[in-house]
């Protein structure tokens, strides 16, 4: 056994729908959009990661983009499975061995997933020379990486607003209590920021650059302490056909987000009425945790906390969160054993 631990490596994978991490040895080794490109007439993939986001909507036809993961769970099963092959491979310190190294491997999905999607992921590690392997929840491993203690007998809400899904869960005695799992995420912000464009400014632009303008002046609400600059936008004309730029301030992305954004203030409404009292007690107290790259849109801290009359915080590098916590029930497995699944 002494000779296989040496030879095992262990990995914590937060496989996410926009963007994939990797922790090793207690760091994050792999930070990238989760995509592949593939040539379409030899089937092989020609590019993975920040390489292949930036050939995302600029492909000719012998060029695929794909996104191997669609809501949080794997939609492409033979392209998500390269992608993580790919990444593991890239790995500084398994870049350098001789022999691909056994792995054990602490993975997260989201808490509204099937037990056929599960088999997926499972079947996936497996592919890649995954000895054991941990399943946890989304919400759980966010709320180890904010810093919550989640064994204690104390309630605590944790929301994580990723790529394709938002995670509301309420925490307690290392067990989820109750949780919701709604398909509006960072993508559908995206999507939204598209049609507002095309619709109010007879502009089509693509993903990348509507994701571009959701970071640089993304809100949800329209009267920001701080708000951004207008930003100018380049895209193609409807009506004329040619390329044109037109000026949008962040009021304008608030308007455009602001459907998307009541339906996760209503998911997280219900979750709230779901709760048991005595743990509402607790939330009274201790407030709401936000993770997540969604949790980074300005304003939403304080629209949520406006809503719930409840006190918001939004965790420290928010996009690493979940990863960080996936990586903490991996080096402390046996004090976390009862939070992850075979």
């Amino acid at each position: 056994m002494g000779f296989f631990d040496f030879m095992t490596e262990d990995i914590a994978i937060d496989l996410g729908t926009a963007n994939t991490l990797i922790i090793h040895n207690g760091k994050v080794v792999i930070d990238s959009p989760s995509i592949v490109a593939r040539n379409r007439i030899t089937g092989k993939i020609i590019a993975i990661g920040k390489e292949a986001n930036l050939m995302q909507g600029k492909t000719h036809e012998n060029i695929k983009t794909i996104r191997p993961l669609k809501d949080g769970v794997i939609a492409d099963f033979q392209a998500s499975e390269e992608m993580i092959k790919e990444f593991v491979k890239q790995i500084p310190s398994i870049k350098k061995k001789l022999f691909p190294p056994a792995l054990r491997m602490v993975i997260c999905i989201p808490s509204g997933i099937t037990e056929v999607e599960k088999r997926a992921v499972r079947d996936s590690a497996k592919h890649m020379n995954a000895k054991e392997i941990y399943l946890i929840y989304e919400p759980m491993a966010a709320a180890i990486g904010v810093g919550i203690d989640i064994m204690e007998p104390k309630g605590n809400m944790i929301i994580d607003i990723g790529g394709g899904t938002t995670e509301i869960a309420v925490i307690a005695l290392a067990g989820i209590v109750c949780d919701q799992s709604v398909k509006v995420a960072g993508d559908l912000f995206t999507n939204d920021i598209m049609y507002y464009m095309r619709t109010q400014h007879n502009l089509h632009v693509g993903e990348t650059t509507a994701e571009k303008i959701k970071i640089t002046i993304g809100a949800a609400t329209e009267d920001l302490e701080t708000p951004p600059e207008d930003m100018l936008v380049q895209g193609r004309d409807l009506l004329s056909g040619k390329p044109k730029q037109v000026q949008v301030s962040y009021r304008e992305i608030a308007k455009a987000l602001d459907k998307s954004i009541l339906r996760i203030e209503d998911a997280v409404m219900e979750t709230l009425s779901k709760t048991p009292p005595e743990l509402a007690a607790d939330i009274y107290n201790t407030g709401i945790y936000l993770a997540g790259g969604g949790s980074m849109l300005r304003g939403l801290d304080k629209r949520l906390s406006r809503k719930t009359d409840l006190p918001v915080y939004v965790a420290e590098d928010p996009l690493r969160a979940v990863v960080r916590g996936t990586g903490i029930a991996l080096k402390e497995l046996d004090k976390y054993k009862n939070v992850l699944m075979k």
